[in-house]
């Protein structure tokens, strides 16, 4: 009932390109949102995941976020997880169509899970140095392995708890970064600042589920004032954040 009533106050709020004035987020939403290409990396972004569907083994998962809503168990079957919790079709081509259009050369994904966004993320730039951290063990497993199958390079998979890894990452600034691993409000912040310091003005954040609770809620309303943050695009799953210092600072909701 919160995701639907949220869902209707987005609705309310959000509009198309035609209410957009900024010429950077007008460009972003109808060179690459609205984007209706075929590309041909949609049918390898189809076959991962219609691999994963007719995956029948079962594994255990160690969960370090909020937990799962839809499985009640540990012991999941990997083809339940893909269509379950992977990331969608529709979505995984958008973060192909996003990573395509900005080309960013070196990414941090929060949150491997099986590599359906991972592999998105690596065919939308075969320059996208992408470093991917994962909790569960099990889960990284089967990821690797796939992405090895359909012969993705690009990707390392760091296994561990976020807290653990984030800190080795500082070292660098980062084009992209996917948060989509911890959906609390306090995890979230706190990845949020600490890899803040890791971008650069064209750098891109992207939040998964920015509505899922209202936890997630609060999480995205903070991150929208920080002072750094110059404009940030609510799609309702998604929310995206970026430190463009020539942009005004104003938050736009899409629909998609």
């Amino acid at each position: 009932m919160f995701q639907i009533i949220e869902y209707l106050k987005f609705l309310f709020k959000s509009t198309n390109q035609h209410g957009v004035h900024s010429p950077f987020v007008y460009n972003l939403v109808t060179k690459c949102f609205y984007d209706h290409t075929k590309y041909p990396e949609y049918s390898k972004l189809s076959n991962y995941r219609t691999a994963l569907l007719n995956n029948k083994q079962t594994i255990e998962v160690t969960d370090f976020g909020s937990g799962s809503r839809v499985f009640k168990s540990n012991s999941r079957a990997i083809k339940a997880i893909a269509k379950m919790a992977g990331t969608s079709k529709k979505r995984a081509q958008l973060l192909f169509r996003v990573v395509n259009y900005f080309k960013p050369k070196h990414t941090i994904e929060l949150g491997t899970s099986l590599g359906i966004a991972t592999q998105a993320m690596a065919l939308g730039h075969s320059n996208n140095i992408i470093i991917s951290a994962e909790g569960c063990p099990n889960i990284s497993t089967i990821a690797k392995q796939q992405l090895d199958d359909f012969n993705i390079k690009n990707v390392t998979i760091e296994i561990g708890e976020f807290e653990t890894i984030l800190p080795k990452l500082k070292d660098r600034n980062y084009d992209l970064i996917f948060f989509d691993g911890n959906h609390n409000k306090d995890a979230t912040l706190n990845y949020f600042n600490t890899l803040i310091e890791t971008s650069h003005n064209d750098s891109i954040f992207i939040f998964d589920d920015i509505h899922w609770s209202k936890d997630m809620v609060n999480a995205w309303e903070t991150i929208k004032t920080h002072p750094k943050v110059t404009v940030t695009i609510d799609t309702f799953f998604w929310g995206f954040v970026f430190f463009r210092k020539e942009q005004v600072k104003e938050n736009f909701y899409i629909r998609l």
